[in-house]
């Protein structure tokens, strides 16, 4: 199983994998696994009355333990950080794309992505990190 440091940057690679231009894995759902354990409710309020800056626990659950073979790992060109993602929204349906929650802080799981050759929204990275991703070779964009 492909261990990640960084659960924020697991997040940006699963947004590629399952919820980008061209997905490879099935997309997961927090409202339909919260339908499946019975919620009804409105998941935005549910998000914001009890889990106010933090990932929803059946999303955080879910996403860490997903596993990620290094095939699919090795295919992945583009990330991208931007507030608006789908994975973001599954983990935290209020979150407004405005705090740090989703900042990566590390790139060291870069090891598992051979095949990177483009960030999206890098703006939204430390400039540190940026200057990581450009002694790599690595496109930003910003």
């Amino acid at each position: 199983m492909t261990e990640f440091v960084d659960f924020n940057l697991k997040l940006a690679v699963i947004e590629e994998l399952m919820y980008g231009e061209d997905p490879k894995l099935a997309p997961w759902s927090l409202e339909e696994t919260l339908a499946a354990q019975g919620f009804s409710g409105d998941l935005w309020q549910y998000s914001f009355d009890n889990f106010p800056d933090q990932v929803v626990p059946e999303a955080r659950a879910f996403f860490e333990s997903l596993e990620l073979p290094a095939d699919l790992l090795a295919g992945v060109h583009q990330l991208n950080f931007d507030g608006g993602c789908q994975v973001y929204f599954e983990c935290c349906p209020h979150w407004d794309g405005e705090s740090d929650q989703f900042d990566v802080h590390s790139l060291d799981d870069l090891r598992h992505l051979p095949g990177l050759k483009r960030v999206v929204c890098a703006d939204l990275l430390a400039p540190h990190l940026q200057d990581i991703l450009r002694s790599l070779g690595i496109e930003l964009v910003f």
